[in-house]
């Protein structure tokens, strides 16, 4: 008899049956897809960003916290290390703590999964749907495709919603849900915005360097990095990290406002000191050509039009400090009007998921039917971009993976 069944060959089911089968575990792993590690070969643009060095408690969101914390207990990068130094996968670190396979490649990191697994006797059947789970006599009995298979021990290691393009499912909830545990409703995040804004077209195609703002209460939730404008909205690095928020706030409200920062490496009096350096008082030159000289041509007419100076001329601010401190607000704080977001298949998470109060921390097995696990971006956990939810596969791999 198969000592314990994997339903998922992605990152925390693989590590599950690689740290199960090196203790002598029988293992087998059902997997939807045709390959393994299907979602694992998309991250990091193909080169995987396998971790976070510094995977501290403040760059992951759950309704229990507590949870995570218990779960990392014990395991920091270096066991992650250690791991995959024990397949053959050697790191490297690059800029923000972000871990990288050696190779940069994300197929590296796969195939040395899948050969471990092959080299411990694990089996690995791909294209197998489970249709139903549920027990008889003390045995969790597995319904798939293929027919079906009894074992006393499962792991729902499925993942999420988020890209169902590459494998994402709902099935791992289902499941859970089956077994009576409560579920932590879900929303995309790590997504492009989407926006009502009519000039969307007009704007396409701009990427700038910028500092992404949402008020939140009384405080302002701050992103840096790249803003990709968009025929749909709005994209970019700064954009994926900032989305959680938006999209938190967007279960309360039709649209939320986000404001960027166009120059934020310039605060708004260097910015007017530089402009004031070049402006000539009796000059005709149009004002929207003069402003090419500090930022991208599509950016200037929603800059000007607001404040009705997409006809004047440099010399007609020149003496006008007023228009020229309204000028630099507009590109300081360039107002975004947000409505929604590409939905799962653009995200890379989905939060919300299996409550994590049911869970034991320690072993990754319900606290309501003995024998039943859960890895992974099933429960309700997720992180920034930049490693994190990797991360937190791989520790819950090796909880489960000792555990069973």
């Amino acid at each position: 008899m198969v000592n314990v069944v994997i339903i998922g060959a992605g990152a925390s089911g693989m590590v599950t049956a690689i740290v199960a089968a090196r203790r002598g575990k029988k293992v087998l792993i059902l997997e939807k897809n045709n390959k393994v590690g299907k979602k694992l070969l998309a991250t990091g643009n193909g080169k995987c960003n396998i971790s976070n060095q510094r995977p501290t408690l403040d760059r992951f969101y759950s309704h229990n916290l507590k949870f995570i914390a218990q779960v990392f207990e014990g395991y920091s990068y270096q066991s992650i290390k250690q791991f995959f130094k024990s397949i053959g996968l050697e790191l490297i670190e690059g800029k923000e703590g972000k871990v990288f396979p050696m190779s940069l490649q994300a197929l590296s990191v796969v195939e040395l999964l899948a050969c471990e697994c092959e080299e411990l006797g694990v089996e690995i059947r791909c294209n197998v749907t489970v249709q139903q789970i549920h027990k008889e006599n003390n045995l969790y009995v597995i319904k798939h495709t293929q027919g079906k298979v009894s074992t006393p021990k499962v792991v729902i290691a499925t993942g999420h919603i988020s890209a169902p393009q590459l494998g994402g499912v709902i099935d791992g909830v289902r499941f859970a849900q089956h077994f009576g545990h409560n579920i932590i409703k879900d929303f995309p995040t790590l997504v492009q915005l989407t926006s009502p804004r009519k000039d969307l077209k007009e704007l396409a195609g701009v990427k700038v360097e910028s500092r992404v703002s949402l008020k939140q209460g009384n405080q302002a939730i701050q992103k840096q990095g790249d803003v990709l404008f968009t025929a749909y909205g709005i994209s970019g690095l700064a954009i994926l990290d900032i989305s959680r928020f938006v999209m938190e706030q967007l279960i309360h409200s039709s649209t939320v406002t986000l404001e960027l920062d166009l120059m934020p490496k310039m605060s708004s009096d260097q910015l007017i000191a530089l402009m004031k350096k070049s402006l000539r008082k009796k000059s005709q030159k149009p004002l929207e050509v003069w402003l090419q000289g500090f930022i991208n041509k599509k950016l200037i007419r929603p800059i000007l039009e607001p404040l009705k100076l997409d006809k004047a001329t440099v010399g007609s601010i020149s003496s006008n400090t007023i228009q020229l401190e309204s000028m630099v607000n507009q590109i300081k704080a360039f107002s975004f009007t947000v409505n929604g977001s590409r939905g799962y298949k653009g995200a890379e998470v989905a939060t919300g998921g299996v409550d994590t109060r049911e869970v034991d921390a320690k072993t990754m097995e319900s606290k309501k039917e003995k024998g039943l696990y859960f890895t992974g971006e099933v429960l309700d956990v997720d992180g920034d971009r930049g490693g994190f939810n990797l991360h937190f596969a791989w520790v819950c791999g090796m909880q489960a993976g000792e555990s069973v």
